[in-house]
Formats: structure tokens, sequence, C-alpha cells
């Protein structure tokens, strides 16, 4: 069965260095990296899966995957990449129909992830104290058709939680030890608080903060990547190996 690209679709352009471009064929003219301004109505009326020429270049056209929405989104400040993305949801236990806070949303990648799990009837709602952050992922949820399901606030969150009963709260800051008071009155009984660090030394401050209020299952892991390459002269590991990201931490509220 061939299915077309419609108008207002959102659909993925990935070159054969598969490089991926998120594009709204009912946006305005974008720019791709390495090709130029396209006017993304040339693609309504493509099949999807092909392969067509934009700017001397070759693209594939497809329907976007989660991977494909985290990969392809405008990155303005560091993301989460999906392999810890992947453990968040995971180890947070993130439904359909929960309601999970974030804090620091930068680029909205993880925020995507999230959107994805807790669809259709969940709510993510995401504190930044930069308003410039929160209108770029703002703009790539809506590149992605999800912003529907994100309430963000120009807030500190080291200062204070608003909503009550939440399943979960994700703390992406540079302090998130000052917000594990605000996060154990905000969860629900039974409810996961997360913390992503890049140094040690936060994770350190973090636990020993968690430590002072009722968490168990309180845990901290590192996900280490390493992709295998296979041809026919043999298999060996990939050079490029996906080391540190950064630290994970997990704890669930108890009373």
């Amino acid at each position: 069965m061939v299915i077309k690209v419609k108008k207002k679709d959102t659909v993925v352009l990935i070159d054969i260095a598969f490089r991926k471009f998120l594009v709204d064929t009912g946006g305005k003219t974008d720019k791709i990296k390495g090709v130029g301004v396209i006017d993304p109505s040339i693609l309504v009326g493509k099949k999807y899966g092909e392969q067509i020429e934009i700017g001397n270049k070759q693209f594939w056209v497809l329907r976007p995957s989660l991977q494909d929405k985290l990969q392809g989104l405008k990155r303005r400040a560091q993301i989460i990449l999906p392999r810890d993305a992947a453990h968040i949801i995971m180890n947070c236990s993130v439904e359909s129909g929960q309601k999970v806070l974030e804090a620091g949303i930068g680029s909205g990648s993880l925020t995507i992830a999230l959107v994805t799990a807790i669809m259709p009837s969940g709510k993510i709602v995401s504190y930044d104290i930069r308003e410039d952050f929160i209108e770029h992922a703002m703009k790539n949820l809506k590149t992605a058709k999800l912003d529907n399901y994100v309430t963000a606030k120009i807030k500190d969150i080291t200062k204070g939680i608003e909503e009550k009963q939440l399943d979960a709260v994700v703390l992406d800051i540079p302090d998130p030890w000052n917000a594990v008071t605000h996060v154990w009155k905000a969860l629900k009984p039974g409810g996961y608080l997360c913390s992503y660090s890049p140094l040690i030394s936060q994770v350190e401050k973090t636990v020993k903060e968690i430590e002072k209020h009722s968490f168990i299952e309180v845990k901290t892991i590192e996900n280490i990547q390493r992709e295998m390459v296979v041809s026919d002269r043999g298999t060996r590991p990939s050079f490029n190996m996906l080391g540190h990201t950064g630290y994970l931490t997990f704890a669930r509220k108890v009373l």
C-alpha cells in the first residue's frame, strides 16, 4: 500500500549519511544544514519510503519514529540522549495517563520521549529559568506535533513546585540537591525522582540530600553503549563508542 505525504504532516528526511531532519510540511520555508532553504510544501504528495533529491542531495522520506524525533530536533542546549531517556522512562515507570514534571527543558529531547510515554491522556509540565530555551523547545515539540501535551513555565524548581500528586519528577539542572525537598512534597506516594548529572560530585550531594527524606530504591547508574560493526570481513566494536554522558540517580517516595 502506497501512503503519500499530506499537508501538515511531520516527516523525517534522512540523507545517505543517516543524518535526520524533521520537517513540518505545513510550515514555513526551512533551512537544512548542508542543503539550504527548502519549501516544505514540495514534500506533499511524495511517497513515504521513497528517495528524493533536494538541492543535489538524496533523502529518504519517512514518517518519524520516536528515535527520529529525538535525533532530528534542532538543538540549542545539550540534550539527554535517547539511550538515557529510555532508562529514565523505565526506571521512573512513566506510563500513559501520568502527570510528570521535568526541570530543565533544554531543546525538548527528553520532553518528546516523556510525551510519547504518557500519551494520550497524560500531561508533561516543564520548568526552565530561561525563556529562550522554552521557546526553542516548544518549537521543536510543535514540529513533532506533541506540544499540546506540554505546559511550559518560566520557573526555578529550587524555589518550589506548584503541582502536587505527580507521578515522577526529572531534574536536569546544575544543583538538583536544592530541589529534593520540593520534589518529595510534590510526588504522590510511590512516585519517582530522577536526577541527571554529568559530574559525580553532583551525584554525591544529591544522594546525600535524598537520604534525608523518605525515599527508597535509591540508585545511580551510568549508561555506556557500544555498537558492533558487522561486515563481510568480520565483526568488531565501533571505534565511536558512546561513552559517558551523565549519571542517572533514581529514588522512590514513601511515607
